[in-house]
């Protein structure tokens, strides 16, 4: 076990895995020392079809939580092992149910007393345990039913990340990281328009002179995104979200978010009221960081570029 105490609880899965292997080893001689000749992995179908009605292999899925493919397997190795007889649904030939044969009732009658003493030593062994592993099952059945550990880590990784981003000011020394990140998209799906040149080929003056603002996002040192707040003459919106861009190779670690909650937070500290910004559906993952922060679509809209096919706004 010094393995498991150098890993900690990151190798969860081959601990577990380990366990289970144990567990099933020991299945399989109990059933040999009660002349039983079945396999461990049998026991779930066999418990299913107890009952004696005729079952579909979905049905006897869903039922013991397995999936098709495996619970098709075990039944078609049962069917050799001649627990198992297939009958045709009455009311639909093309379909068949599954039940136990006669050799099949007389194992699962067999099974009684197995039973019975295993449920001995499970209490046995879970009054000699200071926690309850049945009860933590069921517990980190239900937190994984919520949340799987894939999405789990997915956030955790991109928590840890995001210590590795800085958002930034502006710098002339951004310039070109400006132009070529929003190159990037817009390209990848149009054409740049004039405004776009005019806003890439001179930052400072058609943003920032004008009383809006540039922010970057630095990974680990690099330009990898940025965003500008711009300011509007309309009787409506204060200021624009714009030029939301992020390399695609760092995308996924929350960094859009980051930058249009900068321009929103900058927008709020300027005593704005409302903010605009309009982009296009495509942009499926800028459209959710929008909306994650309030953004709200508009119901009638203007585009002001080709590309746009949605407006949204933000009142504070």
């Amino acid at each position: 076990m010094d393995f498991f105490d150098r890993t900690g609880k990151m190798a969860i899965g081959s601990r577990l895995r380990m366990l289970t292997d144990k567990i099933t080893n020991d299945a399989a001689e109990i059933y040999r020392q009660y002349d039983i000749d079945i396999k461990p992995k049998w026991f779930p179908v066999l418990y299913a079809l107890s009952e004696g009605e005729g079952k579909t292999i979905t049905g006897v899925a869903k039922e013991i939580g397995q999936t098709h493919p495996s619970v098709s397997t075990i039944v078609k190795e049962m069917m050799m092992a001649g627990l198992i007889d297939e009958s045709p649904v009455k009311t639909d030939k093309r379909r068949t149910t599954i039940v136990l044969s006669p050799r099949g009732r007389t194992v699962c009658a067999s099974l009684n007393e197995v039973c019975e003493d295993m449920a001995v030593v499970v209490e046995e062994i879970s009054k000699a345990t200071r926690n309850d592993l049945w009860r933590a099952i069921i517990e980190w059945e239900e937190q994984l039913s919520r949340k799987s550990i894939v999405e789990r880590v997915k956030e955790a990784r991109q928590e840890r990340e995001k210590k590795d981003v800085v958002i930034v000011p502006f710098e002339p020394c951004h310039k070109d990281a400006f132009r070529s990140l929003n190159e990037q998209w817009i390209k990848q799906h149009w054409q740049l328009e004039p405004h776009d040149v005019e806003c890439l080929d001179h930052p400072q003056e058609s943003i920032i002179d004008k009383g809006g603002f540039i922010f970057v996002a630095l990974y680990r040192g690099e330009a990898v995104g940025v965003c500008a707040l711009c300011r509007m003459d309309n009787p409506a919106y204060d200021y624009e979200l714009a030029k939301l861009a992020v390399n695609p190779d760092v995308r996924g670690k929350g960094i859009g978010y980051l930058l249009c909650k900068a321009v929103v937070d900058k927008a709020k500290s300027l005593g704005a009221k409302s903010l605009f910004l309009e982009s296009n559906t495509l942009l499926k993952p800028a459209i959710h960081t929008y909306k994650k922060l309030g953004f709200r679509e508009l119901a009638e809209y203007h585009p002001s570029y080709a590309r746009g096919d949605i407006q949204m706004e933000l009142f504070f």
